[in-house]
């Protein structure tokens, strides 16, 4: 049954059931994660819950991807833990607010559109890391309370049950998809724990999640210039990683969905939710790429399911406690087990052979870093930065200039290749002054003058010839290049209607 669901102006088809079972699938995985992360963060468990609920909600309306689920995360946990444990929770409310305005501030200025410098196989190397880590915390479940690994007849139970859910997971969809798999697997899984009094961990074991409604409450710290200083560094770190986690999240639920999302509009959802959520108890966090893929795998692609996956964790708190606390980790470890299996681009190794070697290096090197230090925003910057090193070297290699000298006995530099930073000492390499005629022509029409250490090259090259009194002419150079060139009126000889019309990147500081 597919209609039209009409919401703050955003109308798309749905259906109905697949919406609203892939939000309840989605409320009981959200669950485990949001305590755990508060436990990270050295907060209460209902603080982790209240972010899920209120960032969950407030992103499903608004946001610019529907279908991605957003929530306390671990990112945001890590980078709070300290501010929590030096300065107390009303200063991680008070750093959410912030860290939300900033967001929105980021949002409003367009600046999610330069998620798309991210390359490729920096997103392989996140999303593989993303897997890893999805992975290993859910070995933590196969540990007793002491922190030492199960043994016995326990931990055969636990990988029997676990292993069982992931089997449904696994074959149900290739029988039928009239139900979520995810959810049938859960509610088998925890039927049979029921019916047959098996004494495994439960949800309940890892904290009561019995609560009320989120309480709106005002930070309770001192609005001066001090608190300012104490929380701006960690707000400005959590607006950074959630906002890289959340766009690079809504890049990867576009290439599954085949749709188009809004990145501008997202993050300044995403920071309206943050507010929110430091205005109501919880401790902020982004899009949660697990519970996505655990959506849109279910065949969820509208705003219903993030809505429902919302609404459901605050009758869980409020109404279903004892019966949420009930459920089996078990179930909840295959879900977040087969969750890292289709979060993983196996693709990515069958085309290892086929990639250049420094894109293998970039992937590798941001799985390592995601997967080992657990920073997804650092391990995204160093690949962005790396790609953009890699990127200027192989275009400072390929400035080139065809030489000859025509009946006039004048001689030509034809240049073909960008004129960068990267490329300026090549290009100086190129020109003969001493030994070349009483005038030159250096042809860009085949190139383009970049930047402003392009600008100083071309200065030079010119007060060169200049100094042993020879004549430069430089054609098809852009008007601003021109306007830039200390010497323009004396050295430019150029046909104005052949010029090109592009802008110089002009370096504030150069």
């Amino acid at each position: 049954m597919k209609k039209y669901f009409n919401l703050f102006d955003f109308s798309q088809k749905i259906d109905y059931k697949t919406e609203v079972l892939s939000g309840l699938t989605v409320a009981l995985a959200l669950i485990p994660e949001a305590v755990a992360f508060a436990f990270i963060a050295g907060l209460s468990p209902l603080t982790g819950l209240y972010a899920a609920f209120v960032m969950g909600l407030v992103t499903s309306i608004f946001g610019g991807r529907p279908g991605m689920i957003s929530g306390a995360t671990g990112a945001i946990a890590v980078v709070i833990v300290t501010l929590a444990a030096t300065h107390g929770v009303e200063y991680v409310f008070g750093a959410v607010v912030l860290s939300g305005l900033i967001q929105i501030l980021a949002g409003s200025l367009k600046l999610g559109k330069f998620i798309r410098l991210v390359p490729h196989p920096v997103i392989f190397g996140f999303v593989n890391g993303l897997a890893i880590i999805i992975f290993m915390s859910q070995l933590d479940q196969f540990k007793g309370a002491d922190g030492n690994w199960l043994t016995g007849e326990t931990l055969y139970m636990l990988l029997a049950l676990v292993l069982l859910t992931m089997l449904i997971i696994w074959g149900l969809p290739k029988l039928t998809k009239a139900v979520p798999a995810s959810l049938t697997a859960i509610l088998v899984v925890f039927g049979i724990v029921v019916a047959f009094g098996i004494d495994t961990k439960t949800v309940g074991d890892m904290a009561s999640i019995k609560g009320g409604f989120p309480p709106f409450h005002i930070p309770a710290i001192p609005f001066n210039l001090e608190t300012l200083q104490i929380i701006f560094p960690y707000a400005a770190i959590m607006a950074g990683v959630g906002l890289i986690e959340s766009l690079l999240t809504l890049n990867i639920v576009d290439e599954i969905t085949e749709t188009r999302g809004r990145s501008n509009k997202e993050a300044i959802a995403q920071g309206a939710a943050n507010v929110a959520s430091g205005f109501f108890s919880g401790m902020g966090g982004c899009a949660m790429i697990g519970q996505s893929l655990i959506n849109v795998s279910s065949g969820a692609r509208a705003r219903l399911s993030g809505i429902v996956a919302a609404v459901m964790l605050l009758v869980f708190i409020v109404f279903g406690s004892s019966l949420i606390e009930q459920v089996p980790m078990a179930a909840l470890t295959g879900l977040m087990i087969m969750v890292s299996i289709g979060t993983f681009e196996w693709a990515s190794f069958r085309t290892i052979t086929k990639m250049p070697k420094k894109d293998i290096f970039l992937m590798f090197l941001v799985t390592l870093i995601t997967a080992v230090l657990h920073n997804l925003a650092l391990a995204v910057l160093i690949g962005v930065i790396l790609a953009a090193l890699f990127f200027a070297w192989d275009n400072a290699k390929r400035i080139r200039a065809r030489k000859y000298v025509d009946e006039k006995g004048v001689k030509h530099y034809e240049m073909f290749g960008p004129l960068f930073f990267g490329s300026v000492t090549a290009f100086g390499e190129k020109f003969d002054v001493l030994n070349d005629p009483e005038e030159v022509i250096i042809d860009f029409e085949e190139s383009r003058v970049v930047d402003m250490s392009a600008i100083e090259a071309l200065n030079k090259i010119t007060e060169r010839y200049q100094k042993v009194g020879k004549k430069v002419h430089l054609r098809h150079l852009s008007p601003d290049c021109r306007k830039l060139l200390s010497k323009a009126d004396q050295i430019i000889d150029v046909n104005i209607i052949e010029d090109p019309t592009y802008k110089v990147l002009v370096d504030d500081l150069a």
